[in-house]
């Protein structure tokens, strides 16, 4: 009988520890996804004309096989860049990195120079945090009469290990939300919070919605902050102080292996009910890697209505 209960024990003990493995797996597989955009190269000398968006498009090409390394598709940056009217290549302002990153949900920016120097070709890469404004640095050189091709791939290597190895640099960690609720809550302080409704329209390209995500994370942390929510489908807008209405869709990335790329994109602004005016307005796109394509959607939607929330509940009270 005691045999039998150790043999018992042990199957436990054994159970116990298979399941903490599975779990510090999962943990790991919901890391932020490693999503980077790739800009033209300046270019620093006569011989090296032409040079600069040659060198983007074989990075982009030799980053394209990494499989941790999800790439912002090159036509739908061209796009956002000239609807914005930026134009960037080299040198990069914090600013400018933050703004292309809620654009098109690069989390990592890279680019940098082609130098000619007599003989000597360098590749210089600056690798950019959208979310940390972090900046890392990688070169490789070459003399002038050498095939670029090959001086770009190594280039693309090492860049690919510093992203690899220095993620956590670059990519902001996941935001648990009691912290981001709390980090709320200080702002608001002891201030009156009014009443609100938030309705959020919602499209994932495609499929038809089946709940509200962006809605639902703006009034869960609404009610989690000390704020009258009012269901916008049960309740009256005349009970409403603020109704915080928008739009919202997500949509197919790409696909890698088993996982796939959902980008999402949440556009909202808080109304004073009695007078009409716009208290506040906001935008934010996040992009999304995991296994099935409408859960990713889901917390792509998710992801960017709780950095909303995070910067507009606290104008709510500020009237």
């Amino acid at each position: 009988m005691k045999t039998r209960k150790t043999v018992m024990m042990a199957l436990m003990t054994g159970l116990l520890i298979s399941l903490a493995a599975h779990s510090a797996q999962a943990e790991a597989v919901i890391e932020p996804p490693r999503t980077a955009a790739i800009f033209a190269f300046a270019e620093r000398g006569a011989g090296v004309t032409g040079y600069g968006q040659k060198a983007a498009d074989i990075l982009f090409a030799t980053l394209a096989m990494q499989e941790d390394i999800f790439l912002v598709d090159r036509e739908n940056l061209s796009t956002v860049l000239q609807e914005h009217e930026l134009n960037l290549s080299g040198m990069v302002s914090s600013a400018q990195a933050i703004q292309v990153g809620q654009l098109t949900g690069a989390r990592i920016l890279i680019t940098g120079s082609v130098i000619e120097s007599d003989t000597t070709i360098y590749l210089v890469a600056r690798i950019i945090g959208t979310e940390t404004s972090r900046v890392l640095g990688e070169s490789v050189r070459g003399a002038t009469r050498d095939e670029f091709a090959p001086l770009v791939e190594r280039l693309g290597e090492q860049v690919a290990k510093a992203i690899s190895e220095k993620s956590d640099m670059l990519v902001a960690k996941p935001v648990r939300k009691e912290d981001r609720a709390a980090a709320i809550a200080r702002q608001l302080g002891d201030a009156e919070r009014p009443a609100v409704m938030v309705r959020i329209t919602e499209e994932h390209i495609g499929t038809a919605v089946i709940d509200p995500a962006a809605e639902t994370e703006i009034t869960l942390l609404c009610r989690a902050t000390g704020f009258e929510t009012i269901d916008p489908k049960a309740g009256s807008t005349q009970q409403a102080d603020i109704i915080i209405e928008g739009e919202a869709f997500s949509e197919f990335g790409m696909r890698r292996g088993n996982l796939v790329s959902v980008k999402a994109r949440v556009e909202v602004k808080a109304i004073d009910r009695k007078t009409g005016k716009i208290i506040a307005i906001d935008r934010q796109t996040a992009v999304e890697v995991g296994l099935a394509e409408n859960v990713a959607a889901k917390q792509a939607l998710q992801n960017a209505a709780a950095t909303i929330a995070e910067r507009m509940l606290p104008k709510l009270v500020q009237q």
